[in-house]
């Protein structure tokens, strides 16, 4: 008989926090926290689509928070001409997000090492102050979102809170597991391999230009799901979330839960989220306590939180061990 390993029981009890706070968060008349595990939700399905290329694919970006803005603009973009058609919406919005990736990455995988960093960041800032010069949209202020995605549905209404924060959880799970699921299928074995010895991979025989390609642009998609998310929790968008700062943070996010582990960007955006929250509520210089903490993680987890559970395979494991 299998045993579960440390790995696998803390996610599934992290999961189970998740699934459990609407009802946890009434019981102890703490409401805004199901605001709060919303927002670490949605975060963890932007890191856990950066981490397909950063822990992966060795493809470190700071330009990845670009799609969550991409996706919440088109949501934003279209209630602001009074279309609140969500189907319309969220394909424009994915669409968007597919496409920029495409072209981005194709420009930026033309390059390695910190040239790669440094091109994605530079496209990124392109599209950020694009955004800032639409006065129409709000310009730097960013632009209020009137109306909601409507589905048409009443079962899927997001308007309601409780409809609202469970379609977040159902797409994070759907995304850990085709994270999970893609990492360790034929593909995902050769853009690990890439990351590992790209020009063995290629040696091979797989042109590892265009499996690294698709994998950026898989990226890009699922974290335009998390903008779209976002831009209805909020209704509210800003070009602060297409800054490279915001790209930084999903790094941080990802390096502190865990690189290469399917559910490590989720420990990370949780820990990321309450810690900055707890903090910040106590200085506003809470970045010069975070910093250090991030620095003994490093130091003593270099492979993250994750790392301290051992090595699994899983939907909580690291998937290249």
């Amino acid at each position: 008989m299998q045993i579960l390993s440390p790995r696998t029981v803390f996610a599934a009890l992290v999961l189970t926090l998740f699934a459990a706070m609407p009802w946890l968060a009434n019981t102890f008349d703490q409401s805004h926290y199901q605001d709060v595990f919303a927002r670490i939700m949605i975060w963890s399905i932007a890191a856990v689509s950066l981490n397909l290329m950063l822990g992966f694919g060795g493809m470190v970006s700071f330009g990845h928070a670009l799609y969550l803005g991409v996706a919440g603009y088109a949501v934003g973009i279209a209630a602001h001409h009074e279309i609140t058609n969500a189907w319309l919406q969220w394909s424009i919005g994915l669409l968007s997000c597919a496409l920029i990736s495409a072209i981005f990455g194709a420009i930026s995988l033309r390059t390695r090492g910190v040239y790669f960093i440094m091109i994605t960041m530079a496209l990124s800032q392109m599209v950020y102050f694009l955004i800032i010069s639409a006065e129409e949209y709000g310009s730097d202020d960013g632009l209020v979102i009137y109306a909601r995605s409507d589905f048409g549905l009443a079962w899927l209404d997001l308007n309601d809170a409780m409809i609202r924060y469970y379609l977040i959880f159902v797409l994070l799970i759907g995304c850990l597991y085709f994270s999970y699921r893609l990492v360790n299928s034929r593909f995902g074995m050769v853009v690990r391999g890439a990351r590992s010895n790209q020009d063995r991979v290629e040696a091979m025989g797989y042109s590892t230009y265009w499996y690294r390609l698709t994998c950026f642009v898989i990226a890009g998609v699922m974290c335009g799901i998390a903008g779209l998310l976002s831009a209805n929790v909020e209704e509210f968008i800003s070009p602060d979330t297409l800054h490279w700062t915001r790209s930084g943070e999903l790094i941080f996010m990802v390096v502190l839960g865990g690189m290469g582990s399917v559910f490590g960007p989720v420990t990370g955006a949780l820990v990321f989220h309450l810690l900055s929250k707890e903090l910040a509520e106590i200085t506003t210089h809470w970045h010069l306590v975070f910093g250090p903490f991030l620095v003994l993680i490093v130091l003593f987890a270099p492979r993250g939180i994750d790392s301290l559970f051992g090595l699994s395979r899983g939907i909580g494991g690291r998937a290249d061990k």
